[in-house]
């Protein structure tokens, strides 16, 4: 083997070893970043997630509110005076019947004491 330097050859596969380890370095370390841009860019979509589902959820409580009180005044322009009245005080009636029942709490019991 007249033409090869055992010192540059191994010089060399030192050069390759090391530039392999410093490749696997920087990728760990992009990959890191990576992981840490995608997760912020998660948290930053669930908070607007979370916005928008409550601006839905604002908008659908108007919409069937205004809807209800829209059949409720349909349905009152249909009736006379007197089943105007009467439905009326059928209303009342039920309010004061669901006022008047008893508010059931549930209580969870509590473990006896270790004394």
């Amino acid at each position: 083997m007249a033409g090869l330097d055992f010192d540059s050859l191994s010089d060399t596969a030192r050069k390759i070893f090391l530039a392999g380890v410093g490749a696997v370095a920087t990728g760990a370390e992009m990959s890191q970043e990576l992981v840490e841009d995608l997760i912020k860019k998660g948290e930053l979509s669930v908070e607007q997630g979370k916005a928008v589902n409550e601006e839905l959820k604002h908008k659908y409580e108007e919409a069937t509110a205004d809807a209800s009180d829209a059949v409720l005044r349909a349905r009152l322009k249909r009736m006379t005076p007197e089943e105007r009245a009467a439905w009326i005080a059928n209303a009342q009636k039920i309010s004061s019947d669901l006022e008047a029942e008893p508010v059931e709490v549930e209580v969870d019991e509590a473990e006896p004491s270790e004394e």
